[in-house]
C-alpha cells in the first residue's frame, strides 16, 4: 500500500465526516423548525379552546339567569 492510498483514505474519511456533520446540522435545524410550527399550532388550539370555554360559560350563565327568573 502506497502513501497515496493512505492519503486518499484519510481524505475520503474527512470528506464523509463533513457530509455527516452537514446532514446533522441540517436535520437539527429542520427539527427546530418543526418544533416551532408545532408549538405555534398548539398555542392556536389552546387559544381556540379558551375562547370556546368563555363562550360556553357565557351561554351557561345566561341560561341560569333565565331559569332563576322563572323560579322567583
Amino acid at each position: 500500500m502506497d502513501w497515496t492510498h493512505v492519503a486518499a483514505i484519510i481524505a475520503s474519511n474527512f470528506a464523509l465526516m463533513g457530509v455527516y456533520i452537514t446532514l446533522f446540522l441540517w436535520s437539527r435545524s429542520e427539527s427546530k423548525a418543526d418544533h416551532r410550527a408545532l408549538e405555534s399550532w398548539v398555542k392556536d388550539m389552546l387559544a381556540s379552546i379558551q375562547a370556546e370555554i368563555k363562550d360556553f360559560h357565557g351561554r351557561l350563565c345566561a341560561i341560569e339567569e333565565r331559569n332563576r327568573g322563572d323560579k322567583n
